[in-house]
């Protein structure tokens, strides 16, 4: 199993916060979305929010490929359906490249 854990900035408008908020709980993200997520490898993933900093923790099989999951991704008219609901609400890191999203974080410490 690996762990990846990326990051993404919201836009700062309480409004739109509390809308991405709700798009997440319990039973609101849409099942093709939650079955493409499975069907990539991934066995949890998880979303934390601070203020409108966002961190994703994602446990995935061995053999999980970011690659294989964009081109995925965008073949899967759903999951494009839902990324542009979402950017409604995200907005790039400063050090985000063009189109890039969540960017992955560096594993700095852990405790055994």
């Amino acid at each position: 199993m690996k762990t990846y854990c990326v990051a993404l900035d919201l836009k700062d408008d309480p409004a739109l916060i509390a809308e991405y908020k709700k798009h997440h709980e319990p039973g609101q993200v849409w099942p093709e979305v939650v079955a493409s997520i499975h069907a990539q490898g991934i066995l949890s993933e998880e979303i934390y929010l601070l203020g409108n900093h966002l961190v994703m923790i994602l446990q995935t099989m061995d053999d999980f490929s970011w690659g294989k999951k964009s081109a995925a991704d965008h073949e899967n008219l759903k999951v494009q359906q839902w990324e542009a609901l979402m950017w409604k609400y995200q907005q790039p890191l400063p050090q985000a490249r063009p189109g890039e999203k969540w960017i992955p974080m560096e594993k700095i410490f852990e405790v055994e």
